[in-house]
């Protein structure tokens, strides 16, 4: 990472939060579900479709637009039927729930799958999600600037969820959606153009344009994935990269430093290392040890031990794993068998990672990520062989 993005991490560190750590929503069992949620957001009848969703059973003058307000063309109703169901009133399960119901379609009982809570359950709480609405006497218009903030944190999780499922579908037989994609970083930019001035707002579109630059290089001719330490680097996007570097470095100037800012860090680190040799690993380290510090994560303790292993050694990085075992929320994750079998192969047990790579295999329900596993299982050949 630049001098500059450096400099502007210590700076930002100073304004850290002391009362306290942001939630980690719960809503992060649902990344499955969201490859559904842009499918239909562009046309006019699927935006007819979305407000009948929301607005079904209510009378109209309860969730209608305000007197005036006529339909604009150009106006972007994905981002403000996203902030009508991440309205203050509800809670965060309830939020991202009504979303999944009126913005991508899902059903009663494919929600309540993805919660894990019975059909009856969901049923209820997205009732009472449209009723605290009701209640609130919110409408299907932008929110007043000072209120959007109430419903921010929200609405950047869904674009997150979105974004990481378009870069890397969760299942079936495509390597990345690239529309999921686009339409994240669109509505990220729609969103700081609201707020230009928060933070995390610029983090999160960072993260996603520094990500978004290596996907070019993440497939191979014969149309296999490929993994960061072995890609093209020439093929990433350089135009993207410098816009995200710019947005990560002026964030973390201003301050306070979020969660997707140090995430925007990190990709910084790794997008502006000429090789995967001449990574900075004991930068992206450091950025690991402050995300866990204000917003502790499984899946990034996972990639953390990455980069414990390459600056303190494979062992100290699979002991950092071996204390996720008991962790319910990743320990049956495919990525934690994946990282396993590469911290294994770093250190010299071709066997037990082979062992890993092909239970990583086992587990992952996409068939690209599968084959790359099984490809890394080959390779651990055991040394008397």
């Amino acid at each position: 990472m630049s001098r500059t993005v450096q400099e502007a991490l210590v700076a930002a560190t100073t304004d850290w939060p002391t009362n306290g750590r942001p939630e980690n929503p719960r809503a992060w069992l649902i990344t499955v579900a969201t490859r559904r949620l842009i499918d239909e957001v562009r046309s006019e009848s699927a935006r007819r479709q979305r407000e009948d969703r929301l607005m079904f059973g209510s009378p109209p003058a309860e969730l209608s637009r305000r007197p005036g307000d006529e339909h604009d063309p150009d106006r972007d109703d994905t981002l403000i039927l996203l902030l009508l169901c991440c309205h203050p009133a509800l809670t965060s399960p309830s939020q991202i729930a009504l979303t999944l119901k009126a913005v991508g379609g899902l059903s009663t009982a494919e929600i309540a799958s993805a919660f894990f809570v019975p059909e009856s359950t969901m049923a209820q709480r997205v009732s009472r999600a449209k009723q605290r609405i009701r209640e609130a006497g919110a409408t299907l218009a932008m929110p007043p600037a000072e209120e959007i903030g109430d419903r921010l944190r929200a609405v950047l999780h869904v674009l997150y969820l979105i974004f990481n499922e378009g870069y890397t579908t969760s299942s079936g037989t495509q390597i990345n959606r690239t529309d999921l994609t686009r339409e994240a970083i669109r509505l990220t930019r729609e969103l700081r153009r609201l707020r230009p001035g928060d933070g995390e707002v610029q983090g999160l579109l960072a993260l996603m344009l520094l990500t978004e630059a290596r996907r070019a290089a993440r497939v191979a001719a014969d149309g296999e994935l490929v993994s960061l330490a072995d890609q093209d680097r020439s093929r990433w996007d350089a135009d993207a990269i410098a816009e995200g570097v710019a947005l990560i470095t002026d964030a973390l100037a201003r301050g306070p430093v979020g969660a997707y800012q140090l995430q925007a860090a990190i990709a910084a680190v790794h997008d502006e290392a000429p090789s995967a040799a001449e990574t900075d690993w004991p930068q992206v380290l450091a950025l690991y040890q402050l995300l866990d510090r204000i917003a502790p994560n499984p899946m990034a303790t996972v990639n953390r031990a990455l980069a414990v292993a390459m600056v303190q050694g494979p062992a100290v990085g699979l002991g950092l794993l071996a204390s996720l075992d008991s962790d319910e929320r990743v320990s049956r994750h495919h990525r934690l068998y994946a990282m396993r079998g590469h911290l294994l192969q770093l250190a010299g047990s071709p066997a037990e990672a082979r062992d890993a790579f092909e239970e990583a295999a086992r587990r992952t329900a996409s068939a690209p990520e599968k084959r790359y596993l099984l490809r890394r299982a080959r390779t651990c050949v055991p040394t008397d062989s």
